[in-house]
């Protein structure tokens, strides 16, 4: 029996039905308690299974990544296993160089086999020979035919006892160590090497040099921009890197790509001069080495003053003379490119342009000074060549006209007449911008 006893004086008396609604309510609290804590210990289970499951998906996934790692590395070790197999079975022609941040393996990605021998018609023989030759309608393999049949042509694999397998090898190995820059590249490389053998006809220098000094025209042609990174000296230097250290801000790329063409040939595979006596070698790699070095144009003015002092009383006998006249030679084909036709000759402005534009977007972001002339929000076209043709190429080739009267009408007339298109453009520029400004 309970007894109702009123514990506040100023509060009504219970009564046994508010106490019976009470204990219902008390009843109903603690159901409702007692249902909540179920409920997390439920939600804790399953909380609990749900990471137990997530735990046995990533150990799963731990054990099968572990057997990848196992696989992958079997895979390497294979891998491996094949190329060293490869390289013992077949002729590679395989090198070696550090080149800034990364090790850089100059090796060719295919066989000699893979290389086909196009046969070039008479036409395309005939094209060879002019300076109006267009390298753009040509494919890498039909551009090494092409150079193959140069060095043929010239008498250099007769004469020389060059084995044509090796020097099939070689041109694959240049090949593969030009980087896919926007001009720096090895369709460039080709036009160099294939305006050399037209002024070498055109010029008839067969019959004024001996042919050890064509042979290093040519060579040195195909090699004189081997591995160009596409950021001139001025970049190298500015930015203080591996090439501008290792060689004292001495023009680091042409030193560069002496070292990796010399890389190569110290191959047995590559090496085009494998029959060469040691002297005899020994002077076709102080002729390259000289070319190559001669067409960083940072000595452009010296090596033009020193040409204009010889070309009046030029003597084929003077050895002097001779390499001066090969380091002129070498510097025109270089840059060349406005001698040909402008439909051939204009794309490769493009080319430079974006590879200059690509270059002084990295000085602008590294905080180096940037040349006026790279700069994309400075320069045109038109302003870009004017002054290159105007007060480089028309000057130099001039000169070398005195010497060789016949390329006149082949090399420096073109050249006035891409100058004068180029004014004109540059005055249409202009008034398009006054018309601008004025709206």
């Amino acid at each position: 029996i309970y007894s109702i006893v009123s514990i506040d004086p100023t509060m009504p008396q219970n009564t046994e039905r508010y106490w019976n609604y009470y204990k219902e309510e008390l009843f109903q609290n603690v159901l409702t308690q007692v249902a909540e804590q179920f409920s997390r210990a439920f939600k804790i289970n399953e909380l609990k299974t749900e990471v137990t499951n997530r735990l046995a998906m990533l150990e799963k996934r731990v054990e099968l990544e572990g057997m990848k790692v196992v696989e992958i590395e079997k895979c390497r070790n294979d891998i491996k296993k094949l190329r060293e197999e490869m390289a013992s079975k077949n002729n590679r022609c395989q090198q070696q160089h550090n080149f800034q941040e990364d090790n850089k393996k100059l090796t060719p990605r295919r066989d000699v086999p893979s290389y086909p021998k196009y046969h070039l018609s008479e036409e395309t023989i005939e094209a060879l020979r002019l300076p109006t030759f267009d390298a753009w309608q040509w494919e890498p393999n039909e551009m090494l035919s092409c150079l193959e049949h140069m060095y043929h042509d010239l008498g250099l694999v007769k004469g020389f006892n060059i084995n044509p397998i090796t020097l099939k090898r070689w041109l694959l190995c240049v090949h593969d160590n030009y980087r896919n820059n926007p001009f720096h590249n090895f369709r460039h490389c080709f036009c160099v090497t294939q305006m050399m053998y037209s002024m070498i006809y055109l010029c008839s220098l067969q019959e004024k040099f001996t042919q050890m000094d064509i042979l290093i025209l040519m060579t040195a042609a195909v090699c004189h921009d081997l591995d160009h990174p596409g950021f001139n000296n001025t970049y190298q230097i500015n930015a203080r890197t591996e090439l501008a250290v290792r060689y004292n801000d001495i023009s680091p790329l042409e030193n560069h790509h002496c070292a990796v063409a010399f890389q190569v040939f110290s191959q047995p595979d590559c090496n085009i001069f494998s029959n060469f006596d040691p002297e005899t070698f020994k002077h076709i790699r102080q002729g390259t080495i000289t070319l190559i070095l001669a067409t960083d144009m940072a000595r452009h003015g010296e090596i033009l003053d020193s040409f204009k002092q010889k070309v009046d009383n030029f003597d084929y006998t003077n050895e002097e003379h001779v390499t001066c006249l090969k380091m002129v030679l070498i510097k025109c084909c270089d840059i060349s490119n406005e001698v040909r036709p402008m439909e051939v000759a204009e794309p490769w402005v493009d080319c430079l342009l974006e590879e200059y534009f690509m270059q002084s977007d990295r000085e602008k972001a590294e905080g180096l000074p940037v040349a006026p002339f790279m700069d994309r929000e400075k320069v045109t076209k038109p302003t870009a060549q004017i002054g290159f043709i105007k007060f480089v190429l028309i000057p130099m080739f001039e000169t070398v006209m005195k010497l060789f009267p016949q390329i006149e009408e082949v090399m420096v007339q073109p050249l006035r007449e891409s100058r004068d298109r180029y004014e004109e453009l540059k005055q249409i520029d202009d008034a398009m911008n006054e018309v601008g400004g004025f709206l």
